[in-house]
């Protein structure tokens, strides 16, 4: 096998957003991620980086991860993470929960009554 031939082992196609800052910023952008692997992931998406720029990643169900930029084309471009990542838990159903469900998917809270509310 050639080495090409070996980077599609274990390499998933699928369809998330993300979010990516640069390292040291604060700055998010929302990215499309195409496909993942343990070692990295194909993200498309109008943010412009340069080879070899550091980022961060923040994958669902696992968070903010280290990677930097291994190659560009066009919009899209891959990321090589410093450490393996949980490819299979990433694509897992986000768990649900009280105390993670987000505030916004959540029912509205009622508001007290005008004669409960103590005046001052």
């Amino acid at each position: 096998m050639t080495e090409l031939d070996h980077r599609h082992l274990g390499r998933d196609s699928l369809f998330l957003m993300a979010d990516v800052r640069l390292t040291g910023t604060d700055v998010e952008h929302r990215i499309k991620v195409r496909n993942l692997s343990p070692g990295g992931m194909m993200a498309e998406g109008p943010m412009k980086v340069q080879r070899g720029t550091q980022l961060q990643v923040n994958l669902r169900n696992i968070g903010w991860t280290d990677g930097v930029v291994a190659w560009i084309q066009d919009s899209r471009f891959g990321i090589a993470f410093f450490e393996d990542v949980d490819a299979k838990l990433v694509r897992a159903p986000v768990p649900v929960g009280e105390s993670m469900t987000p505030r916004f998917v959540k029912p509205p809270m009622h508001a007290p009554k005008a004669s409960s509310i103590r005046k001052i």
